[in-house]
């Protein structure tokens, strides 16, 4: 057994558990060795993750550098972009469990250093992102075309590795053609609505008439935002009981009066919460008759409900990156009902599947944008004590951010320069 036998064990057990973290006990049983044997060739889960970060780096630059170079080339930096996205959307879409690592080791992570280190490490290659607009971290405006075009690249593959794929499995030539070709569409040109129409849009209006969203401070309500602050801090997986009983007041005993199981409170929590969501979204689009401004405030009744809840912008970005099980269905899928009842010619032929999905996207985009903020909660510390600092980060992020994310999912980049 060789380091190399031991890291492409490693990738492929944590490929296998999409959004898991990883354990060396699966890697021993997957090599069919005793995990003492993993710790002499590294001297702990630490060594390994550095040596799988070594390797990402490796392969991942081995096969960017030639589309680099190429996109270096060209004048124009929307071309030279879109390059450059479909060889990385291509080399995740081939390879499994270097997308599934990255998107849990180096994407998802709240520390801007995380963000920085894989410009160095690129750099190291030959590969300057910077150069070419991506990972830029001062924009004129925000978010960048990049940072959207780069995080609807990572949800379809990640969507694409979940539904449509299986380990081991790479997919034909002409499949992956096809999507790329799809991932591509979707930067382009979003969900294609009529450019007039998106433009003639009165956003401080409909900002005004969607303004005032009113967290219920129930007592049930207040359980769950000890909850939601616990998983915020702590991670949904260091979440326990004790620290929910430590801030609701109650006993730990108590708790389980209301909860039957960890993963019961879990399940309630997101139940509940993306229950007001909905219900929040929907009470605003049926006050308006025209699909685009239905799709606006859809989009701003959901970042008003998570500007008053940070806490739980924070806990579903865990969950949205680790995609936790909750014992039930992704409960975001609801969100499809809402996208349905608006009527927008464009996503009217959609069947089932693909409107979920387009629902699940919005949903993503927004969570991003709020969690990517340069000042925003994933700067926060994930040691406890830290929860007031997100109010106040998330809060601040201007509605103009949410107007060039609504044009974006609108119109693609096209209509973020016409």
């Amino acid at each position: 057994m060789t380091n190399d036998d031991i890291l492409k064990a490693a990738f492929k057990v944590w490929g296998q558990e999409l959004y898991q973290t990883m354990s060396l006990t699966l890697i021993a049983r997957e090599l069919g060795v005793s995990k003492p044997a993993l710790y002499r060739h590294f001297r702990d889960k630490n060594a390994l993750l550095d040596a799988m970060d070594t390797a990402f780096f490796d392969g991942c630059a081995a096969f960017l550098l030639d589309p680099y170079e190429r996109a270096v080339a060209v004048a124009k930096k929307r071309e030279s972009g879109l390059i450059m996205m479909r060889a990385i959307a291509e080399y995740y879409i081939r390879n499994r469990e270097a997308f599934v690592f990255s998107f849990i080791r180096l994407h998802s992570g709240r520390e801007k250093e995380k963000r920085d280190r894989m410009n160095d490490e690129f750099q190291k290659r030959g590969i300057d992102l910077k150069r070419l607009g991506f990972m830029k971290s001062g924009s004129v405006s925000y978010p960048s075309n990049g940072q959207l075009s780069i995080t609807t690249l990572v949800f379809f593959i990640a969507d694409f590795h979940r539904y449509d794929s299986k380990p081991g499995e790479i997919p034909s030539d002409e499949y992956i053609k096809e999507m790329l070709t799809r991932i591509e569409n979707r930067v382009i040109k979003g969900l294609n609505l009529d450019a007039r129409r998106v433009a003639a849009l009165d956003y401080e209006k409909l900002e005004k008439q969607a303004a005032g969203i009113v967290y219920e401070d129930t007592e049930d309500n207040a359980l769950l935002k000890a909850v939601a602050e616990a998983v915020a801090d702590a991670g949904p997986w260091n979440a326990s009981m004790e620290m929910v009983a430590r801030r609701s007041g109650l006993s730990k005993s108590g708790l389980y009066a209301h909860f039957k199981s960890r993963q019961d409170m879990l399940a309630q929590l997101f139940m509940t919460e993306f229950t007001g969501i909905l219900n929040a979204t929907r009470a605003q689009i049926e006050i308006s008759e025209v699909p685009e401004e239905q799709l606006y405030l859809a989009i701003i009744s959901i970042t008003n409900y998570l500007r008053s809840r940070p806490e739980i912008l924070v806990a579903i970005d865990w969950i949205k990156n680790r995609r936790i099980y909750l014992g039930q269905k992704p409960v975001s899928g609801r969100l499809f009902r809402i996208i349905k009842s608006i009527k927008l010619e464009a996503i009217r032929q959609y069947d089932h599947q693909l409107l979920v999905r387009i629902a699940q996207w919005i949903l993503f985009m927004i969570v991003n944008t709020l969690a990517w903020w340069p000042s925003g909660p994933h700067t926060c510390s994930s040691a406890p004590g830290h929860s007031k600092d997100w109010a106040k980060d998330v809060v601040e992020i201007p509605n103009e951010s949410f107007r060039i994310l609504f044009r974006f999912i609108a119109r693609g980049l096209e209509g973020l320069i016409e």
